[in-house]
């Protein structure tokens, strides 16, 4: 079983809005962009550009931060400055990070019966840290993130350096993730069984049918997961 944590397992939305909220009141940025909600939106659009620059090649992880917070701000700020900036923001974000209420249980449900890892499209320093943070890393055997593969989802390169992580064929191994396309379309075409967690998030429907299987609550996974016979013994199912 291969995870995805942002949004998946860990409330990545919410803590970023109040992590951003508050950073924004400290910085007395608040009003200039015509209220939280406003600017709420505006730093999220500067993140959905920029990372989609980072998975595209064109930046660096460190670099599609620093670009963040130029967009947002306005400023060509040096490095060294926008990295000061981006690490204020970061101190109220980590207080906001939470687990989903559903992400323990589920993760509990399939211990004994499931191998578990993590693929993301973050760096290992964040994601290592985030989990070791929430308390949960030690249930996972390896985590993979693009920074380091040099390889972003919904490539299909991404899904199979994580089964070879684990000596898996990709048929043998299941994916959970936020995104219908990111995740789920990405998983499923790499071969993966591929689960989508639709958790209301806002991701563009792009009026494809969706090839994952669909969930709204992780407690449906391991029925899910367990019902599927074209893996064999689910010891072996990762």
């Amino acid at each position: 079983m291969v995870w995805d944590v942002d949004d998946t397992l860990f409330d990545y939305t919410a803590a970023d809005r109040e992590g951003m909220r508050a950073h924004l009141a400290s910085e007395g940025l608040l009003a200039w962009y015509g209220g939280p909600d406003e600017a709420l939106q505006w730093w999220r659009e500067c993140t959905d550009r920029q990372w989609a620059r980072y998975a595209a090649g064109e930046n660096t992880f460190e670099g599609q931060r620093r670009e963040r917070v130029r967009y947002f701000l306005g400023e060509p700020l040096g490095d060294a400055d926008a990295d000061a900036w981006f690490e204020r923001y970061l101190s109220h974000y980590q207080a906001a990070w939470r687990l989903f209420p559903d992400a323990v249980p589920a993760l509990d449900a399939l211990a004994a019966s499931h191998r578990h890892a993590v693929l993301s499209n973050s760096s290992i320093a964040v994601q290592e840290h985030k989990l070791r943070t929430l308390g949960i890393r030690d249930r996972f055997e390896t985590v993979l993130c693009a920074a380091e593969l040099g390889v972003s989802k919904p490539a299909p390169g991404a899904f199979l350096a994580v089964c070879e992580a684990l000596a898996l064929p990709a048929h043998e191994v299941a994916y959970v993730g936020d995104h219908p396309e990111i995740d789920g379309r990405g998983a499923a075409e790499a071969g993966l069984l591929s689960v989508w967690i639709d958790r209301g998030t806002a991701h563009r429907d792009t009026g494809e049918p969706v090839v994952a299987h669909r969930i709204t609550t992780l407690t449906e996974l391991p029925a899910l997961v367990h019902a599927d016979t074209r893996f064999g013994a689910p010891s072996t199912f990762g």
